[in-house]
């Protein structure tokens, strides 16, 4: 038996389970979405659901919402960490220490980073007492807005805060097997330093910054906590819009929670389809 097959095996129970969990929980998900579920009394096959939620002007709200807020973290995070994985690069004093500030915040879960924002930016948090300690503001009250705002700022800085070392670390690993001697090569033609990260590095690192940027733009998009806690109550973000309706005391707005849980799985889809399509022109190119 050759090493393949071997590997194939060994694998296979861990791969099994795994997809019977998740499509058996889509599929589940999907017959629910289609108002199907004999234990609370619906039998009737029908697609109520979806065109309840696709006539409702909240659902649009909180999908341009959630686009919003996972697009500015994701194109946000994306620069930091170009920035701060070109800076890494390099060889300077304290860069072991750099380095692993850089890092240290990649094992803090989501959740305890949103209380340190909510604790720091919040209009009672530590940034207002202390701004009103200076006299910059006549009261904590007056100090703008940054979580529950209807511009999502807390929940951006939370995802900007904890993805940039996510993001950088790929593209710090990818930088440091490239080398710099393409850069070298394309200045000592007379490329100065944007064109040679422009027309050089960037190129090469642009497959891992894809990959990257699409993971965390596929978190954030379907991530529920961090709204939860940090966002305003309407328009809320579609995963948590999904669970406020999977809770409602009203178990006929069960199916309407699944459809919107489906929706977000069709997206996350169709967002992974769109990074294979620009990952294959790219390798092509």
């Amino acid at each position: 038996m050759s090493d393949r097959w071997k590997i194939a095996l060994l694998l296979a129970p861990a791969v099994l389970v795994i997809t019977c969990l998740f499509l058996g929980g889509l599929a589940l998900g999907f017959a629910r979405s289609l108002n199907y579920m004999p234990l609370i009394g619906l039998n009737d096959i029908n697609l109520n659901a979806y065109v309840s939620i696709l006539s409702s002007s909240g659902f649009y709200k909180s999908l341009l919402l959630t686009t919003y807020i996972s697009f500015t973290s994701t194109l946000v995070s994306c620069v930091l960490a170009i920035g701060a994985a070109m800076i890494l690069r390099r060889s300077f004093i304290g860069k072991p220490i750099a380095s692993f500030l850089f890092q240290v915040n990649l094992t803090v879960p989501h959740l305890v980073g949103a209380i340190g924002i909510l604790y720091l930016f919040s209009q009672s948090g530590f940034f207002a007492r202390l701004a009103y300690e200076f006299e910059l503001i006549s009261r904590p009250a007056d100090f703008p807005a940054m979580v529950f705002d209807p511009a999502a700022i807390g929940i951006i800085l939370q995802y900007v805060w904890k993805e940039v070392p996510f993001i950088g670390v790929i593209l710090l690993a990818n930088m440091q097997t490239i080398g710099a001697d393409y850069e070298a090569a394309a200045r000592s033609l007379g490329a100065n330093r944007w064109q040679s990260f422009r027309f050089v590095l960037l190129p090469l690192i642009l497959p891992g910054l894809l990959s990257a940027s699409m993971i965390v733009f596929a978190f954030t998009f379907g991530a529920y906590e961090i709204p939860a806690l940090l966002g305003q109550n309407f328009p809320s973000s579609l995963p948590v819009l999904a669970y406020d309706t999977f809770t409602d005391v009203d178990l006929t707005a069960r199916p309407e929670a699944m459809a919107l849980a489906m929706i977000i799985a069709l997206a996350s889809a169709l967002l992974i389809a769109g990074y294979v399509k620009l990952a294959r022109r790219h390798v092509r190119q």
